[in-house]
């Protein structure tokens, strides 16, 4: 099964794994600030980008499997990985699983959501992507105009209007509802739980970067990942939802160059309580999403009727 993959850049190798419905491009901002230090390879996961699906079921397991098999393949087995989101939760499992992957960055990792989380991230992420392959016509025109733009990116983004338009049109483009990423969706919701790694089990260096605006994984969905691979160092990022690479590119960079050249600092106190914020309450993120998404759907109907 081929994987459609780009590599850039000199030096000691580094894997880089997007969140579902997106692609390699999701990197676009900090891959030239990496490549210079870095020999980069960003993959398209299986069913997503330009590579194919997955024959028969589809899974965090399964796409780990399919992720080994390439490193295999391409003589890069122990290569220092970063992963987003449910790359995140790929590349926490492959640090898991031992002797896959070396120095990792999990950045906003899915997987670690309990209670009323596992609906509200089940049925917020479906419906963006439906509405994401409504507009699809008209994803120039929106992403073009901050004020939509912010619109659009308002469950994964603190400050949408910051990120380029080319880079939100890439990121929309690819956000659809296809079959790889109905059967991974609902896996991610309803599937096996995230298994940890016992304290002194993961040698290698672990860093698990969270968004303190995070409104697809709540900030305090850390307190279960770090209890589950208690060898990692929790790392903050301020102003910053769920995407890092496009929130605070500059501090992503440093903070990968950090932890995979061997001298990352961990914060102060970087097992501290998030902090409290009335938006992460249960019921005001369910009528953020909603809003967010009344008001989108309002306007594809107004530029529909225009047209």
């Amino acid at each position: 099964m081929p994987i459609n993959y780009s590599r850039r850049g000199t030096g000691k190798p580094l894997l880089l794994l997007h969140g579902i419905g997106s692609s390699l491009r999701t990197w676009d901002l900090i891959v030239e600030g990496l490549e210079s230090q870095r020999d980069v390879i960003a993959i398209d996961l299986p069913g997503f980008g330009g590579s194919s699906p997955l024959a028969g079921d589809v899974s965090i397991n399964t796409l780990a499997d399919a992720v080994s098999t390439f490193l295999t393949e391409i003589n890069l087995i122990g290569i220092d990985a970063v992963g987003n989101s449910m790359g995140a939760r790929l590349v926490l499992e492959l640090a898991r699983r031992g002797n896959v992957v070396g120095a990792v960055v999990a950045l906003d990792p899915g997987g670690f959501w309990q209670g009323w989380q596992v609906p509200y991230f089940y049925q917020s992420v479906r419906l963006s992507a439906q509405l994401s392959q409504r507009i699809q016509p008209l994803l120039p025109l929106l992403v073009g105009n901050p004020i939509t733009r912010t619109l659009l990116f308002a469950q994964f983004s603190a400050h949408g209007w910051t990120i380029p338009a080319e880079v939100a049109l890439n990121e929309f483009r690819a956000f659809l509802p296809t079959p790889s990423f109905t059967k991974l969706l609902d896996n991610l919701a309803h599937g096996p739980a995230q298994i940890g790694a016992p304290k002194g089990s993961i040698q290698q260096p672990l860093v698990i970067g969270w968004g303190r605006q995070d409104r697809i994984c709540p900030p305090n969905q850390s307190k279960l990942a770090m209890a589950l691979f208690p060898d990692a160092h929790l790392h903050w990022f301020s102003n910053c939802g769920h995407v890092p690479q496009l929130d605070v590119p500059r501090q992503t960079i440093e903070l990968i160059l950090d932890v995979t050249g061997g001298h990352y600092s961990p914060q102060p106190q970087d097992d501290s309580e998030p902090r409290s914020s009335s938006s992460l309450k249960p019921e005001n993120n369910v009528l953020f999403g909603a809003g967010v998404a009344v008001v989108l759907f309002g306007l594809f109907l107004a530029f529909r009727k225009t047209r």
